[in-house]
């Protein structure tokens, strides 16, 4: 739980020597906890965290704030987990739905994918490659869920297990698709993470699959960190939630995403009003996770691999029931490039 108080009426100063105490406290809150302990709105708070960064007393991100320390800081699970927690399970529920019965994959450490994790335990015949213990412990009693654990020395600030021991514990794997979540991520240099040893498994991880696919709330979108996990062009999808609409740069860092051939699925209430909603494994999908996608644009290198996940109805390579449409904005771009490119007819 983060740690607050709840205020009455506050004068400017006030307010914000509570937000950077706050902070200071949790490590890392997002916009609408401060607004909410400080009864005030998130566009003040916004305000308000701006004049702090300005004095260096901590760091901006999007949908929130952390301590100040750039690529070299990593805030620990606990205040992790109280960062877009409506958005990450939003996220988590698109993203099981691509997974299919009797399939194996891998799921790499992250808050993000052990909300993942609880929704794959209700798929029959799955096997899980983990080298996470949250993930690990989500699945415990799953049924007919088999869990394999990598080696190697555990790393107590996130419960993952890296090092040597399990980046060889993976040699030989083969899998359909891993599942990872990172510090960051930018058209530019992909996923990224603030410790060398987590992304070397990461690295790992992403080896043994046919299909990366990347889980990232908007707060990370245009984020950077020290250690690339996974380059922008070995990501098969990005499953993320619709940006605020005064969010232009993580916008911007999906469009820059999409035309490097990314293929992103947006998950939350807003996202894809028109889109159907299918059944996964017998259970429905909340309406948290209707979706809208934003294919790649034409003329790009990637090709999704044949099979669930891509655009169409059941039958045509999407999971059972989903009916995906593509992002008004985006797509309107891409009719343009394909106009653009078309031959003048004389």
């Amino acid at each position: 739980m983060v740690v607050g108080v709840t205020v009455g009426f506050v004068f400017a100063a006030e307010r914000r020597q509570l937000i950077l105490e706050m902070v200071r406290a949790n490590g890392a809150v997002s916009l609408r906890e401060l607004a909410r302990v400080v009864q005030t709105s998130e566009v003040t708070v916004r305000r308000d965290v701006r004049a702090l960064e300005a004095e260096g007393l901590l760091d901006r991100r999007h949908g929130g704030a952390v301590l100040p320390g750039g690529f070299t800081r990593e805030s620990g699970f606990p205040q992790k987990s109280h960062l877009a927690t409506a958005e990450k399970t939003a996220i988590a529920d698109l993203a099981a739905s691509f997974v299919e019965e009797g399939e194996a994959v891998v799921v790499g450490a992250g808050t993000t994918t052990q909300e993942l994790a609880r929704r794959l335990a209700r798929v029959p015949g799955l096997t899980v490659v983990t080298n996470s213990l949250l993930v690990a412990q989500a699945l415990a009693h799953a049924n007919r869920v088999e869990v394999v654990m990598t080696g190697g020395t555990l790393r107590g600030s996130n419960y993952a297990l890296v090092g040597s021991g399990a980046e060889q514990s993976l040699q030989g794997l083969r899998v359909t698709r891993a599942f990872l979540s990172g510090s960051g991520l930018t058209a530019e240099r992909g996923l990224s993470t603030s410790n060398m040893l987590s992304a070397s498994v990461d690295r790992a991880l992403v080896q043994a699959a046919a299909e990366v696919v990347v889980l990232a709330d908007h707060t990370k979108l245009g984020t950077d960190t020290m250690f690339q996990t996974v380059p922008t062009d070995v990501i098969t999808r990005l499953v993320t939630d619709e940006p605020p609409a005064h969010d232009d740069r993580a916008a911007t860092e999906l469009q820059a995403l999409a035309d490097q051939g990314v293929h992103i699925s947006v998950a939350g209430p807003g996202a894809g009003s028109g889109a159907g909603t299918g059944a996964v494994h017998g259970d429905a999908v909340s309406s948290a996770a209707r979706r809208r996608d934003v294919p790649p644009l034409p003329g790009q290198r990637r090709n999704l691999p044949l099979g669930h996940g891509q655009q169409g109805g059941p039958g045509q390579g999407g999971p059972p029931g989903a009916q995906l449409r593509s992002a008004a904005p985006l797509g309107d771009q891409a009719t343009a490039r394909v106009a653009d490119l078309a031959p003048r007819r004389r």
